[in-house]
């Protein structure tokens, strides 16, 4: 599976649990200043956290790495086989000195997914063929500067969502941040209810340990009377903070948690050095997508791209998909527990 594929550059499959390839990668995804979810690490975690194979392809020129394609094999009984850039991840894509030699990885991305019974390649950022699907109007990403101080954040945030801000302030909830064990249940315990609310089967826990085992990142969490009613995990990358899995319960909108929570987030992260929110993506047009925009993010369209082998369908894994809306409405009626059960055997095949 090693063999080189002889397209331009030597594009070649790399074995990512050899830890000397994996160091060579990374060093490669800093130096040209790639995302989080451009590295290795990130890959590796999402394959211990959900079991879907960690690969990708690399092009190299005398021994140098000038191309990097992360891959995810994802396999689902119920969404079909899929080679994602990157899994579970919001971005993604060819990362690479040229456009054309991102675009021969993506070539012999094709080949490698037939070689992998894999029907899908879907592109999260980056360049395509042009002959590949591109969608530039299904989500858009959310990033800001972060304020030097509290106040100066407090007043970067539009009149109506800061009013909103001072009431959760003004509530009687506490914050806690943390990365130990106590923080992860608390955050698993809210995250998942969070997600039932919305019609969405929950990701196993596993990968949400995995992401903190392996990357930088804390968990804060709100919680009202020594209850948790907002949490969020977040991830550090190149001077950013990521609140990648948030959310929170029924009792949250009432109490402003969220809104509580993202704000005190802000100033966290501020202390720790970053200088920028990356409120990640949203469906164009979402609820979400206003949310964000509510506390002065501008949306910023994200380019996807994906491929599917000729005679085959193409891949339907989105849940805003009217073939998932009968799913999803009787999701949301489901008992927590019965969704906790049911829901991380489906989730981990999303990709």
């Amino acid at each position: 599976m090693n063999a080189p594929f002889v397209i331009g550059e030597q594009v070649r499959a790399v074995d990512l649990r050899q830890p000397g390839e994996a160091a060579r990668i990374e060093g490669f995804v800093a130096e040209i200043g790639g995302s989080l979810f451009h590295r290795p690490r990130w890959l590796q975690a999402v394959e211990r956290g959900t079991g879907q194979r960690a690969r990708g392809l690399l092009a190299e020129k005398g021994g140098t790495i000038v191309g990097w394609l992360p891959l995810s094999e994802v396999h689902s009984p119920i969404f079909g086989r899929v080679l994602a850039s990157s899994g579970f991840a919001v971005e993604g894509g060819a990362l690479a000195e040229r456009d054309t030699i991102a675009e021969a990885l993506c070539r012999a991305a094709e080949e490698y997914a037939r070689r992998l019974a894999c029907p899908t390649i879907e592109l999260r950022g980056g360049v395509a063929p042009p002959d590949w699907r591109v969608r530039t109007d299904s989500h858009c990403g959310f990033v800001r500067e972060l304020a030097e101080n509290g106040e100066a954040q407090l007043l970067a945030i539009p009149r109506k969502q800061r009013a909103e801000v001072r009431k959760g302030l003004d509530a009687d909830l506490t914050v806690h941040v943390g990365t130990g064990a106590a923080d992860r249940a608390a955050h698993y315990a809210v995250y998942a209810e969070s997600v039932r609310n919305l019609g969405t089967p929950v990701f196993p826990r596993s990968l949400f340990d995995a992401a903190m085992d392996a990357l930088e990142g804390d968990i804060l969490t709100v919680r009202h009377h020594g209850e948790p009613v907002a949490s969020v995990l977040s991830l550090y990358h190149a001077g950013a903070v990521l609140p990648y899995w948030g959310g929170g319960t029924w009792a949250a909108r009432r109490l402003r948690a969220n809104e509580r929570m993202y704000y005190d987030l802000m100033l966290h992260a501020r202390r720790r050095g970053c200088t920028r929110f990356d409120f990640g993506r949203s469906k164009t047009g979402s609820g979400a997508w206003a949310f964000k925009k509510n506390w002065g993010f501008e949306p910023e369209p994200l380019c996807y791209a994906s491929w599917t082998a000729p005679g085959a369908e193409a891949r339907d894994a989105d849940p805003t998909s009217a073939r998932h809306a009968a799913r999803i409405a009787l999701w949301r009626r489901l008992p927590l527990r019965l969704a906790n059960l049911l829901g991380p055997p489906i989730a981990r095949g999303l990709g």
